[in-house]
C-alpha cells in the first residue's frame, strides 16, 4: 500500500466515524530535511495520525497545531527552522538537521469534492501509470486576494486540469505553464508570483505513480522480494507457467497472480513494467527475453543466475536477433541486484529491489558518506524560502 492509499483509507474511516480532520503537508524546503515537499500527515481532532512530514521530530507539535486548525476552521503556515544547530539543539525540535521545513495545515471539509485528498484520489483513480503535478497555494495571499492559500490546481499527463484554482486569476496562466514545464522535467519546485499582499508562494509537486514490476517466476525466493518491493507500496504482478505454483497464497501482497504458459509468452501486450525474471527455467526465460527485446518500453529487465547463464541466453538471441546485445544493453541487469554480500532469499530480495530503486532515481548506489552530493536534490525556487509562521518545537521522540 502506498503513502497516498494510506492516507485515503484513514481518511475514509475518519469521515465515515464522523472524526474531524487537518491535512499537514511539506510545502517548502531549504536545505537539509527529512521529508521533501509532497510528505504529508492526516490528523484527526482526537490526536490520531496517519502518515509523516519528518523523522517523527515535528509530528507532536504539528499534531497540536492541526487540531487547532480544525477548530478554527482556517489553514495555517509553520516554518520550523534548524539553520542554527546551536540554537535548535538548545531551545528548537532539536532536529539537527539544519534546514528549514514549512508544513501547510488545513482543516479538510468531507463535504467538499475538491478537498485535498479528494483530488489526489481522482489522480490516483484516473490514471493508470502517469505522472501528474499539482500545485498548491501555501503564502502571500490575503483574505480579499483572488487566490487563497490551500486551492491547488491539478495538471493531468493528458492535460486535463482540475483542482480549486480559479483560471481568472491573474497567476493562472503562468503558473499553468510553469506546471507543464515541471511535468515534463519530472523535478519539483516552489514558484513565486506577484499578489495583492506580496508574492503569491506556490508550491509545484510531481505526483508519481506507484512502480510496476512483473516477476516471472513463482518460485520460493520469489516471495521475499514481493513482501519488500510491495512494503514500498509497488505494483506486483507474479507470473509462471506451473498452476500448482502461481497461488495467490503463496503471494498475498502481489497485485495479480497469473499463470502464463511457456507458448503464450509471446502473446503478451507490453506494458512498460520492470521486469524480473526469476524462474530458473532457461527455455522460460529465454521466451521471457526475447518477448521483451523489442520493447523499449521495459526500462529495466533483471536476469537472476551467474553471468554465463546471460552469456548464453544472449548467444541463443543474437541467433535471431544480431543487435541483440545492444537493444539490451541499457535495459538488461545480469546478475542482478547491489553488491551486498547476501545469501538468503530475503538478503538476495534486499539487494534486487535496491538495485530497481537506485535505477528509478538515477543514483549510483553507493555509500551515502562517500558521495560529496547532497542526498536530496536542491528544490527549484526562483526565490529564497520566506520564514513565514516560524515556530519552535520540541522533539517528542
Amino acid at each position: 500500500m502506498t503513502e497516498l492509499e494510506r492516507l485515503l483509507h484513514a481518511y475514509d474511516q475518519h469521515r465515515a466515524a464522523g472524526r474531524a480532520c487537518a491535512l499537514a503537508s511539506v510545502v517548502d524546503v531549504a536545505g537539509s530535511a527529512y521529508r521533501r515537499p509532497g510528505a504529508r500527515m492526516l490528523v484527526t481532532d482526537e490526536g490520531q495520525l496517519t502518515g509523516a512530514i519528518s523523522g517523527g521530530c515535528l509530528e507532536g507539535d504539528a499534531r497540536r497545531r492541526a487540531r487547532r486548525t480544525i477548530r478554527q476552521g482556517r489553514p495555517a503556515l509553520v516554518t520550523y527552522d534548524s539553520t542554527d544547530p546551536d540554537d535548535d539543539l538548545q531551545f528548537g525540535a532539536a532536529l539537527g538537521c539544519q534546514g528549514i521545513v514549512q508544513i501547510l495545515l488545513e482543516p479538510l471539509d468531507f463535504q467538499d469534492p475538491d478537498n485535498p485528498l479528494e483530488l489526489l484520489r481522482r489522480w490516483a483513480a484516473a490514471t493508470a501509470h502517469a505522472p501528474a503535478v499539482v500545485a498548491t497555494v501555501f503564502a502571500g495571499v490575503g483574505p480579499g486576494d483572488e487566490v487563497q492559500v490551500g486551492q491547488r490546481l491539478l495538471l493531468l499527463a493528458d492535460g486535463e486540469i482540475q483542482g480549486t484554482l480559479p483560471d481568472t486569476a491573474t497567476l493562472y496562466q503562468p503558473l499553468l505553464a510553469d506546471a507543464r514545464a515541471a511535468l515534463v522535467a519530472g523535478r519539483p519546485a516552489t514558484r513565486h508570483y506577484p499578489g495583492g499582499n506580496g508574492a503569491v508562494r506556490v508550491s509545484l509537486e510531481i505526483l508519481r505513480p506507484p512502480v510496476r514490476l512483473t516477476v516471472y517466476g513463482a518460485g520460493n525466493d520469489v516471495q521475499p522480494l514481493v513482501r519488500v518491493a510491495a512494503g514500498l507500496g509497488w505494483r506486483i504482478t507474479v507470473v509462471d507457467g506451473r498452476p500448482a505454483q502461481v497461488q495467490p497464497a503463496r503471494f498475498p501482497e502481489a497485485h495479480a497472480v497469473r499463470v502464463l504458459p511457456l507458448e503464450q509468452v509471446a502473446q503478451q501486450p507490453y506494458d512498460g513494467a520492470f521486469a524480473l525474471l526469476m524462474t530458473h527455467n532457461y527455455y522460460y526465460d529465454l521466451a521471457v527475453l526475447r518477448h521483451l527485446l523489442p520493447d523499449a518500453t521495459t526500462p529495466y529487465i533483471g536476469l537472476l543466475g551467474p553471468r554465463k547463464k546471460y552469456e548464453r541466453l544472449l548467444q541463443d538471441l543474437v541467433k535471431e536477433t544480431p543487435d541483440a546485445a545492444a537493444q539490451l544493453q541499457s535495459r538488461l541487469h545480469s546478475p542482478i541486484g547491489l553488491n551486498l554480500g547476501g545469501e538468503t532469499p530475503e538478503e538476495i530480495a534486499l539487494s534486487i529491489v535496491a538495485e530497481i530503486q537506485a535505477v528509478l532515481t538515477g543514483r549510483p548506489a553507493g555509500f551515502l558518506r562517500d558521495s560529496p552530493h547532497p542526498i536530496h536534490p536542491t528544490l527549484q525556487a526562483d526565490a529564497p524560502l520566506v520564514p513565514e509562521g516560524k515556530v519552535e518545537a520540541v522533539c517528542e521522540l
